[in-house]
């Protein structure tokens, strides 16, 4: 049935209006095709409006422990994802294992651990669902990957087929997509670009986005690497059956098919602000912040650290955004920037409908870093006051306008 755009608007209209600001609908939006590249131009929502999407006021799972059995006492737990079936898989990283839950949260069974044999890990990474309900996971210092059954029974291990011998330029896996090739990113020639490549499940290359802008970098006279304030940085992930790669400097998502071609760019409305000299002083104090906490720094460190941060560069601007993430009805999320001092209470996201069409402002959980997003869940990490992690599940509520379907 062919949908009558005039009148869908009007009814967009309508309910928003019935329900306030809570449903805002984007202000406009043009879509165009460039040499086969559909190009989505957005307007910015408005201020102050959000997606009539509801997340939950509290989490419906949540693993984690202060004290109790092993199983959920969590360290560097920063990775995990949910299956269909409910059960959630996380990477415990402190420990270099892989844990299973059910839906409720209960332990299920642990697997991997420090070791070189089979199904064992030397720095576990990530771990992701494969086809056929299996788990992969993959593992430094030489970024092999291993795959399991859903159970953690151990099937078979495989390396990205690279000619690079030295560790440290060898191809890193980032994300599986659902057909069970392995997107990786790599950085084969100095350190503000990468290459993003495509390989099968037996570790060859299939494909390849080639060569973009990494995180912005500048080199001392004395040779070191030095990042800029509020610098450059590449954000990659998937989002349907596409691979993202943008670099953060404009609002621009560009979305490519893994043989490497450019096929959707959206854009959101954006006016650039460039950084102050004040705003040096928030990037160091939130730098010596990072690592002013670590066990063992010696005497003086911090302050030779200060020190020599006052002399780091501010970038032209501040970033456009922040992070992406698409979910699992292949809406793309993606996170606003927040500035210096100018922090919000919640993190804000943009969210775009599977073809790139702006839907509104959502808000997620403060102090949760987002692992997935379902069709009713969102997963991620949190700690509390005391530092102690969790893995936790949230309840998504959704509202989905008739017209945002893909094309």
């Amino acid at each position: 049935m062919k949908l009558n755009p005039t009148a869908i608007l009007l009814t967009l209209v309508a309910l928003a209006c019935q329900q306030g600001d809570s449903r805002a609908i984007g202000r406009g939006t043009e879509l165009r095709d460039s040499a086969g590249i559909r190009i989505i131009e957005n307007l910015r929502p408005p201020e102050g409006s959000r997606l009539g999407w509801r997340i939950g006021p509290e989490p419906i799972v949540s693993i984690g422990q202060v004290e109790g059995e092993e199983p959920y006492l969590l360290h560097l737990a920063f990775n995990a994802f949910r299956f269909p079936d409910g059960s959630i898989v996380v990477a415990n990283r402190g420990t270099h294992e892989v844990r299973k839950f059910d839906e409720q949260g209960t332990h299920l069974r642990t697997w991997g651990g420090t070791g070189e044999g089979p199904g064992e890990f030397l720095g576990l990474t990530r771990v992701a669902p494969w086809p056929g309900d299996s788990i992969i996971a993959w593992y430094g210092p030489a970024y092999r990957l291993s795959v399991f059954d859903a159970n953690g029974e151990y099937g078979r291990a495989f390396d990205l087929q690279s000619s690079e011998e030295a560790i440290w330029l060898r191809p890193r896996p980032i994300a599986v997509r659902d057909d069970g090739t392995v997107v990786s990113i790599h950085d084969p020639e100095n350190a503000d670009t990468v290459v993003i490549d495509i390989w099968d499940g037996d570790g060859a290359l299939v494909g390849s986005l080639g060569t973009h802008p990494g995180r912005e970098v500048i080199v001392t006279p004395t040779g070191e690497l030095r990042g800029i304030a509020f610098g450059r940085d590449l954000v990659r992930g998937t989002w349907g059956d596409l691979v993202v790669a943008s670099p953060t400097t404009r609002y621009e998502i560009r979305a490519f098919r893994p043989d490497g071609t450019l096929v959707r760019i959206v854009r959101l409305e954006h006016v650039p602000r460039a950084p102050a000299e004040a705003d040096l002083e928030w990037y160091i104090d939130d730098q010596v912040a990072m690592v002013g906490s670590s066990p063992g720094l010696p005497e003086g460190f911090i302050a030779q650290m200060r020190q020599s941060l006052q002399s780091t560069q501010l970038a032209t601007t501040f970033p456009a955004f922040s992070a992406i993430r698409s979910d699992d009805a292949d809406h793309l999320w993606v996170r606003e920037y927040d500035y210096p001092g100018e922090e919000r209470p919640a993190p804000l996201w943009t969210v775009f409908d599977p073809a790139g069409r702006v839907l509104g402002y959502v808000e997620t959980p403060n102090g949760m870093i987002i692992q997935q997003i379902g069709e009713d869940y969102i997963l991620g990490h949190t700690r509390d006051e005391l530092g102690v992690e969790y893995v936790q599940v949230w309840p998504l509520e959704r509202w989905t306008s008739p017209d945002s379907e893909r094309e």
